[in-house]
Formats: structure tokens, sequence, C-alpha cells
């Protein structure tokens, strides 16, 4: 928790996406993962706030060869006190290892370019094309906007490797105009991890490149466990973040069964799940139902966003409770001796799902005046969904994204995942393995769809993973937020 004076904390915010791990080497067995690392966000003012809004806002567009079926994982950072959960990959020949943003809410792969971004991306890690030696420039122009800069540069293949698993012609963007302060140091870049059809660069995801290859996964899924150090006090910038499972989920960080339910029909392209039941404190929380209560449930998102109604309604179950105006519209602060538990129901299931108090509360402003992590969003006019659920809520679940049949799952955390709360420890480092299985890349997309603008993790995505991860991007103050 962090408490700042309230002029202060009503002043000044600065985000900015941090680093994530890289591809860890193969275990002997047929079980990887992928290390996660969290970035600290600063959440100490106004316009931290108001940067999360504006990325979660952009993200969503409101302002072959296999060898053997496989399972794999990689340990994840926590960077930024929970704003922002990243992985690694590896890319090239010879293999290069780079910090990605993995994210659930759009479905690009794009790496900051060596050649025309040095300049201005506060030495990150850059990808250099010229020394892969299996790189394949597609001569056809990529674009992504965000409300605070651009990123854009051309597609290009090239092989690329996450938990232990090899697509040989990836497509993905090489970003060689960013704007200022989009990246931070050490994230080169970002994964989405969404389906094909939302996808700017039209291109197939690296996930949906496993899937689609038949039969080199054990099962058709990725799962992620997050951890929480937004309510210890002594973290450090960076933390470990968790793990991220594809092909098989990892028993030890779970009990019970998992909850799958499907996505809605013809809505594959975020993962969406119809949010039927909302309490706060045991109280129930009117809203509007159907497809207006479908969520996009998105890892590269901080906070949880929804309609004005809904979120007005949640906050008036909060005694004291007030609605902030101005850049900081949609929020709301509360009392911070009141303890807050927000519960969420999916689908036709019957389980409902807490929020701890510690998520919850996602800024202290003053000794008795606290900030809440769900918030208004207006995504009318745009192909998002109404509510955006990051990981505020997804701290709290073993969280499981199924691609046949199309459905997102939820399981209680095991008392070994919760365990990792808070815990001590180094985060991932950086390393190169060895592909058990390797499938080869499918087309990439038409000239206009890679003109166009992707959906980018909005951070709520630091707050978007903090307020980054809201946005399927990466964000600070003055640029991307995951």
């Amino acid at each position: 928790m962090h408490l700042l004076p309230y002029s202060l904390a009503l002043s000044v915010l600065a985000l900015a996406p941090e680093s994530l791990a890289a591809p860890q080497p193969a275990p002997t067995s047929l079980s990887r993962s992928i290390p996660l690392l969290r970035r600290k966000p600063v959440r100490n003012g106004s316009e931290w706030l108001k940067a999360q809004k504006d990325l979660l806002e952009i993200k969503y567009g409101t302002k072959s060869g296999l060898e053997k079926r496989a399972s794999g994982f990689n340990l994840l950072t926590n960077q930024g006190a929970d704003s922002s959960f990243y992985g690694s990959i590896a890319v090239g020949t010879p293999a290069v290892s780079y910090d990605v943003i993995l994210d659930t809410g759009s479905s690009d792969l794009w790496l900051a370019a060596a050649d025309g971004v040095s300049s201005s991306s506060n030495g990150i890690p850059t990808f250099n094309p010229n020394a892969s030696t299996t790189f394949n420039n597609l001569n056809t122009a990529f674009s992504i906007s965000y409300g605070s800069g651009a990123a854009r540069g051309t597609l290009g293949q090239d092989v690329v490797q996450m938990a232990g698993f090899e697509v040989s012609a990836q497509t993905f963007g090489v970003v060689t105009q960013i704007s200022s302060n989009l990246l931070s140091s050490p994230v080169s870049g970002l994964m989405g991890l969404g389906f094909q059809s939302i996808a700017s660069s039209g291109a197939t995801p690296f996930w949906e490149a496993l899937v689609n290859s038949g039969g080199t996964l054990d099962e058709p899924l990725m799962a992620f466990q997050l951890t929480r150090f937004v309510n210890d006090t002594n973290a450090q910038q960076l933390e470990p973040g968790g793990t991220f499972n594809i092909g098989s989920t990892n028993s030890s960080l779970y009990t019970g069964d998992i909850d799958y339910q499907d996505i809605p029909s013809g809505q594959e392209g975020y993962w969406i799940q119809e949010l039927t039941g909302l309490t706060v404190n045991g109280n129930s929380v009117n809203f509007t139902s159907g497809s207006a209560s479908y969520a996009a449930i998105d890892t590269g998102t901080t906070l949880v966003g929804g309609p004005n109604d809904a979120i007005a309604a949640l906050y008036a179950q909060i005694p004291g409770s007030q609605a902030l105006t101005g850049d900081n519209a949609g929020y709301y602060t509360y009392p911070c001796s009141t303890d807050v538990t927000v519960a969420l129901r999916f689908g036709s299931s019957s389980i409902s799902w807490p929020v701890s108090n510690a998520d919850f509360l996602l800024m202290q402003v003053s000794e008795s005046t606290c900030v809440g992590g769900f918030f208004a969003l207006d995504t009318s006019g745009t192909s998002a969904p109404p509510w955006i659920v990051g990981d505020t809520f997804l701290k709290n679940v073993y969280s499981v994204f199924r691609a046949d049949p199309a459905s997102v799952g939820f399981a209680t955390l095991s008392s070994t995942a919760t365990a990792m709360n808070g815990a001590s420890g180094s985060a991932p480092s950086p390393t190169v393995g060895k592909a058990a299985a390797t499938v080869s890349g499918t087309a990439a997309a038409s000239t206009d769809k890679a003109a166009g603008n992707g959906a980018l993790p909005v951070e709520l995505a630091s707050v978007a993973m903090w307020a980054a991860v809201l946005v399927s991007g990466l964000v600070s103050a003055g640029g991307l937020l995951f």
C-alpha cells in the first residue's frame, strides 16, 4: 500500500512497463513453464489514474513439422507491485531472448526493433532483423496507435520460441517508430494471446498456431497463476510473478475442479465471459444482463472496468464512497477503514469468485481515503465488450483459457500458489532453451488489417497491468500500459 500526501496523490503518476522473464531451458520432462515478472507501478497520483483509464480505453478502441505432443510453462515476472506481468520468448537464429507482456486481451506479437527506436526506447532490448539468418521481411505496414503515442513498423516472420515450443515462421510486428516513453526497459514488446480474428496484423497468434497444428499440445489451452505484491511494502520493482502454462494445467497450483464456462456463440475473438452475478460484501449489485454484461478476461489489464451504471451501483453498496471527476472521472474513492469484498459469477455457474480487499484497494491517497480497483469504462461504439476483467480479479483465481471448446475456466488457488504472494525470492532470468516441439507459422495478415489499430493492453493494463496491463500494450504515463 502506497500512502502519499493527498495533494501529491492526486497530482502525479508515472507508469512505465518493465521487464519480463525470458524463455527457460526446456526441462527433461514435457512439462515446461514461463516465469512471470511483475512491474512496480507508481500509484501515487491522478496522472497515474488517468493513464490507466486512457490505456484501457485505447486498448479496446474507446478514445511444419512437429515432433510430439507436449505441454510447457514459463515463469512470470511481477513488475511494479502488480502493475504488469511478463514472460519471455526467444526470437530468430541464433535465438535471442526478449521480455514481453503476455496479454489475453489482444492478439498481435510485436517487438521494438534496433533500427529506428534506440533514441526513444530508454535502453530497452531491441530486435535486430539483420542479426537473424531466418528473418523474412514481409514488406507490409504495421501500425498500432495509443492515446499518448504510437508504434509503427513492418511485418516480418521468424522463428519464435516460448515455453518449450517453437513456431518456425511466426508473423509479428517489427516496430521501428515508437513514441517517447512508450516502452520501458527491460520490456521489448507484447505477445497477444487472444484469437486471430482481433489481430491488427491478421496473423495467427503463437498459441493458436500450436493449437491449429493438431496434436502438438496435450490439451488446447493456456493457464495463468499470478502473484500479489500490491500490499507488500517491501516489494521490489521485479518480483516472481507466477506461472504461465501452455498445453496443460498445473494441478499443484489449484484445488478442486476447474469451472469452465463457454465463450458466447460467435464471440470468439476476446476471451469473453458473460457476467451473471456481482456482489459487494454479500449484497447484490444490479446491472444489465445479456450481451451488455459480456466481459473480456484480460491478463494484460491491471484493473476491472465496467459500464458506468453498474460501477455506480457497485460503489453505492460502499458507505462513504464518492465518484472522482475531471481526468479521474470513472474512479471512486471510499473509506480505507472499510473492508470490501467483491465477488463475480460468470455464465451458468453457481460459483462466485471473490476479489480480496488487498486487490480491490488500488491506491491510498490519504490516511482515510482509498481508490477502488473497479472503474467506469465506456466501450460503446467499439468492438470491445462492456466489461474488461483484469488482474485485480485474476490474481484471485487460477485461470484457464481453452480453445476447444472455446471457454474460460477458473479454479480456487492452492496453498502452494497463495504462498507465493509477497514471498521473497528472485525474479526469473531470461534464458534460451531448446524447443521440444516445432510447428510452421501460418500466413500473415492482409495489408489493410496490418495498417490498422490492434487491441492493446490498457492497463488498467499496468494499473494496466497496474493501471498496465489494462491495456494490451506497454504503458507509462506518457505511453502504453499493460
